[in-house]
């Protein structure tokens, strides 16, 4: 029997349940004629309320610049034209150009596959973080105290969300892993700015915060990028925790006495304090940073987390299965880079020793934890005993 679906028609025998007709009905939208707008709703209103432009005229980039130009602190970081990018690009019509990085990390693959890659637990339970879910709560915490700092807020986003877009499978262990395949040493920081987002051609000022959000590289160039350096470190040592409670390693109770007194036993309490601290301090003097009864505060809470989470002796073992597995697979791939599907596709045509390493480094820096688990199993003949594992497997 012919049926009618929206717009199409298919032969079927079943019927149409009444909610697909009415989810089909709305395939075109909704207009008066073929002539008039089309609307989402139905009754969506097609007069203004307030008159025409009551929603508001189009303001092209070069007007919103001059707008953020008196908005943001002196300080802060201006957006002009297309930025300052490798390839020189023509500027966006609408888009500044910290609002182009912002959306070609959020819509990058090197983005999307955070959701695979490990947080602090492997293989997580669906509430624990991944590395997708860490980067969104970095991005809410730094533009949190960007916005009321009159900083960069496009800008800021920018850099958290892909300040770990640099990250291997399996956590902090995969830098251990990768570390005598890259000369000078394997940081997710650097490589994520210098290798994973580069593609996107993105502003310097973005690449240098996020190649420069560890505290342990030189200061980030901006303060979008200082502020992201302190959101990284407050989220992750308020969500850790948390994630650890979740997974019955501690109890809130265990925290020390100068945290749960200053900031509280709730990620929620302890975000508003740090945040709030941060906002205040950096106010008050003029520079990115945050009082230091605060700062102390979070120092022996991330000390607290190193020493019952990070380093359990579960943990531990995680990492060296992890640090085996990712060398396996580099070596593997090393000689065999025909297999590396971008390799493959764009292969020099005088392949050397190096080069063949560097992709094979490439490859399994970007692979999320299940892929490279699949690929130990199928191309190493690994058994599922030698994998790292989850809390409780």
């Amino acid at each position: 029997m012919l049926r009618r679906f929206g717009t199409m028609e298919y032969v079927s025998s079943e019927p149409v349940p009444e909610r697909s007709r009415r989810w089909a009905a709305t395939m075109e939208g909704f207009r008066q004629s073929d002539d008039e707008p089309t609307f989402a709703h139905r009754d969506s209103p097609t007069v203004p309320p307030d008159g025409a432009g009551a929603v508001g005229a189009t303001l092209t980039r070069q007007d919103r610049e001059v707008q953020l130009d008196v908005l943001l602190a002196p300080g802060a970081t201006r957006a002009v034209g297309a930025g300052r990018r490798a390839r020189a690009e023509e500027p966006d019509e609408l888009r500044n150009c910290f609002e182009r990085d912002r959306d070609r990390i959020l819509h990058s693959s090197a983005f999307r596959r955070l959701a695979g890659k490990t947080q602090v637990f492997v293989f997580p339970e669906d509430h624990m973080r991944t590395r997708l879910t860490h980067a969104l709560e970095v991005a809410q915490v730094a533009t949190g105290a960007a916005r009321p700092l009159g900083l960069n807020v496009a800008l800021t986003e920018a850099i958290a969300l892909g300040h770990d877009c640099g990250h291997g499978p399996g956590g902090h262990a995969s830098e251990t892993a990768l570390d005598p395949y890259v000369e000078g040493g394997f940081d997710h920081a650097a490589w994520g700015a210098d290798v994973s987002l580069a593609p996107l051609n993105l502003c310097a000022e973005t690449l240098d915060g996020v190649r420069n959000h560890s505290w342990s590289r030189p200061a980030p160039a901006t303060p979008e990028g200082e502020i992201v350096s302190w959101a990284d470190r407050i989220a992750y040592v308020c969500h850790d925790f948390e994630d650890a409670v979740s997974a019955g390693l501690v109890a809130t109770g265990d925290l020390p006495s100068i945290v749960r007194e200053r900031c509280g036993e709730r990620r929620g309490q302890q975000l508003g304090r740090f945040i709030n601290a941060l906002i205040a301090t950096t106010a008050q003097c003029g520079v990115v940073a945050m009082d230091p009864h605060l700062a102390q505060a979070l120092s022996v809470f991330r000390a607290f987390n190193y020493e019952t989470i990070y380093l359990r002796d579960a943990s531990r073992e995680q990492a060296e299965r992890v640090v085996e597995l990712l060398r396996a697979l580099v070596e593997y791939y090393q000689y065999r880079p025909e297999l590396i599907p971008a390799f493959a596709e764009n292969r020099p045509p005088h392949l050397n020793d190096r080069g063949a390493l560097a992709a094979a480094v490439t490859y399994v820096a970007g692979m999320t934890d299940r892929y490279a688990c699949r690929l130990a199993i199928e191309q190493l003949n690994w058994t599922d005993e030698r994998l790292p594992r989850a809390p409780g497997r």
